[in-house]
């Protein structure tokens, strides 16, 4: 099978590495990918935003299966237009990727479908002063959010009506997102604990991977502003057998049949975020890919055949036999930028990943560059240090921190608690 992936980080990586085990694979292409995943298949240089360049690109070299990895080109329709071809993908259509696209939509289906979820209220730029209003009425912490994308930073917790307020302007009258940021979503904050679920469906039926909890704030203790996540582990052990049954029922089941009744039918991995409190989950957001960087966790914990599960969904029939969850534990803990989310810089020389690596640690790439033949930064979140343990998920923390110390590049930052909620 040639198998062609699109993006370029962390995540996109972590899925090369798992379809690379598959004997069903014959050529790995990675759209544009990075230094990581030019050791697992060929990267290729292509502008993913020209719908036709990459048809082209598929159809020269005989590509079987497309796997879409970032939100942006899902959201853009790559996957209808590399369908209309012929050109078998996994990922959702436009229609149905909106329930990552649009927030606004997606709580209005959860509203419709009795899906549970925060309680909220949505309001366009022009409603400034009636957003403002609202302000009065609502208890704090509040939850505000960009309807649009926003690469995982549209989120702020606000603990005071004018944190609120200076958000809603910095959204509305000062374009803090652009066109993304010109419709909020006001929402309750929800108590409880995170966790993400990964449903494989082709619309029909689905397999869920094991549950992963992301880190999102850029400091210990979750303190600091929202990043894109600063680390995950896998299995969370807050989802018991029970809850995931429960989860199942009151959340991906019905959001497939509420999106089959829109006329949205959903192909792809459905990622819930989840906040589960007292046992019962809420719906904290619905994305329409892979979590980055639960990717890293959560793949490396299960067996069997990865693209056979992938290909099975793009074709419309789910192969829910053509992988199993083992027993083992993993923790990814990001190598981040000094500044990031804010301002950082990139050229740093990377050294110490032959070092970090052994078959129980992978490092995967997520804003690295090559440059003469030198390993440098080129982004906020740099390297993913991933450890795996057969025996407990401290032994996986423990692997992954030791790794991460032989790692080295002028201004790594990372964060030292990644799983300690678990344990």
């Amino acid at each position: 099978m040639n198998v062609a992936i699109i993006g370029s980080g962390g995540r996109e990586h972590a899925i090369a590495y798992k379809i690379k085990e598959s004997k069903q694979l014959d050529n790995l292409f990675i759209i544009p990918g990075n230094p990581g995943t030019k050791l697992l298949g060929k990267n290729v240089s292509l502008d993913v935003v020209n719908h036709q360049v990459i048809i082209e690109f598929c159809e020269n070299n005989k590509i079987d299966l497309v796997v879409i990895g970032p939100e942006i080109p899902l959201v853009d329709g790559l996957a209808d237009s590399l369908r209309e071809k012929g050109i078998n993908v996994f990922g959702p259509n436009k229609n149905a990727a909106e329930i990552e696209g649009d927030k606004a939509f997606s709580k209005e289906l959860m509203e419709k479908y009795k899906i549970p979820t925060a309680s909220f209220k949505v309001f366009e730029k022009n409603n400034f002063n009636e957003a403002i209003k609202y302000l009065n009425e609502i208890s704090y912490p509040t939850v505000i959010k960009a309807s649009g994308l926003a690469a995982g930073k549209g989120v702020a917790i606000c603990e005071t009506k004018n944190d609120a307020e200076e958000y809603i302007n910095q959204c509305f009258n000062e374009s803090l997102f652009g066109n993304s940021g010109e419709t909020l979503v006001i929402e309750e904050f929800l108590q409880g604990e995170e966790a993400s679920i990964f449903a494989i469906t082709d619309g029909d039926n689905f397999v869920l991977l094991p549950a992963a909890q992301d880190h999102k704030r850029r400091f210990e203790n979750d303190k600091g502003p929202n990043t894109g996540g600063m680390g995950a582990y896998a299995p969370a052990p807050l989802v018991t057998e029970e809850i995931l049954n429960r989860i199942s029922q009151k959340v991906i089941i019905p959001t497939l049949e509420a999106m089959k009744s829109e006329g949205r039918k959903y192909n792809g991995c459905l990622y819930a975020g989840l906040m589960i409190d007292d046992g019962e989950p809420s719906v904290v957001e619905f994305n329409c890919r892979f979590g980055d960087p639960e990717t890293q966790v959560v793949l490396p914990i299960i067996e069997g055949d990865f693209l056979q599960l992938l290909s099975s969904v793009a074709k419309g029939e789910i192969d829910k036999t053509s992988i199993t969850v083992t027993n083992k534990h993993a923790i990814t803990v990001v190598a981040a930028s000094e500044g990031y989310p804010g301002n950082y810089n990139k050229g740093m020389e990377i050294s110490g990943i032959e070092n970090a690596e052994n078959e129980n640690v992978m490092v995967f790439h997520a804003g690295t560059k090559n440059e003469d033949d030198v390993l440098k930064t080129n982004g906020g979140r740099v390297l993913n240090v991933t450890a795996i343990s057969c025996t407990s998920l401290s032994n996986a923390k423990e692997n992954a921190y030791e790794a991460m110390e032989k790692i080295n590049f002028t201004g790594k930052v990372y964060r030292t608690d990644i799983s300690n909620k678990a344990l």
